[in-house]
This record gives structure tokens, C-alpha cells and sequence, in this order.
């Protein structure tokens, strides 16, 4: 267990959409094929790729950890590169993409034509690390 601490490499995205279609088969989309992909490209500083839905299944958020700045870069790159970056687009609005964490400059400026927030690590503990 490690205690408090001042510092934190770790970057914390999360996405917010709504669904545009049956929330079923967008809950489907997300089992069978987006986490499926993104699982099988083994990215390194990937810790959690997580999918969140509402009660009714209209809104959803996506919550990915990564280890730092780098990984989210590459994690960006791969989706970018990858055939679920066209798929979600028809199947969600975007409503918010914040990134928590000491984003570096290249980072920001990728996420800025998507209007990503961003906030940075001040305090606290992760029982994780």
C-alpha cells in the first residue's frame, strides 16, 4: 500500500456520449467488439479501458487509466488507426472528454481539436501502486 503523495504520472480520460440507436446494441458493440479490440492490442500502459451506461442505457461514459502522458498518446494513435474509431462515430454524440491527470504538452494539443478538458494531479493515494 503506498501513502499519500504530491506526485502522479497517471493520466485518467474520461468520455462521455450519448447513444444515438438501441442502447442494446450499442452495449453490444461495446462487449463483443470495442473492448474485445482494444484488449487484444495488449497497449503496455493501458491499466483500464471501462464502459459505464445509465439505467436506461441512453447515456454512457468510458473511463481509460493509463500509466502516463505517453500511453495515452499511443492509446490515441491505435484508435485512430483502428476500424472503431469510424464505428463509434455513427453510434454516439460526444457530450465531454476530460483527462485528469499531468497531461504533457503533445498530449493537450492532440485532445485540443476534440475539446477536451483537462485538470491536473494536485494530492491524494492509490492503493494500487
Amino acid at each position: 500500500m503506498s501513502g499519500l503523495r504530491e506526485n502522479s504520472d497517471q493520466i485518467c480520460s474520461v468520455i462521455q456520449v450519448s447513444v444515438k440507436g438501441d442502447p442494446d446494441e450499442f452495449k453490444n458493440w461495446v462487449k463483443n467488439r470495442s473492448s474485445k479490440y482494444v484488449l487484444e492490442l495488449n497497449e503496455e500502459k493501458l491499466i483500464s479501458y471501462e464502459w459505464h451506461f445509465s439505467d436506461n442505457g441512453r447515456e454512457a461514459t468510458l473511463i481509460e487509466l493509463l500509466v502516463d502522458s505517453e500511453g495515452y498518446m499511443q492509446r490515441l494513435k491505435n484508435h485512430m488507426a483502428s476500424p472503431i474509431a469510424a464505428e463509434i462515430t455513427d453510434l454516439v454524440d460526444f457530450k465531454g472528454w476530460h483527462i485528469y491527470g499531468n497531461a504533457n504538452p503533445d498530449l493537450k494539443e492532440a485532445l485540443k481539436p476534440m475539446g477536451a478538458t483537462f485538470q491536473s494531479y494536485f494530492f491524494g493515494f492509490n492503493h494500487s501502486i
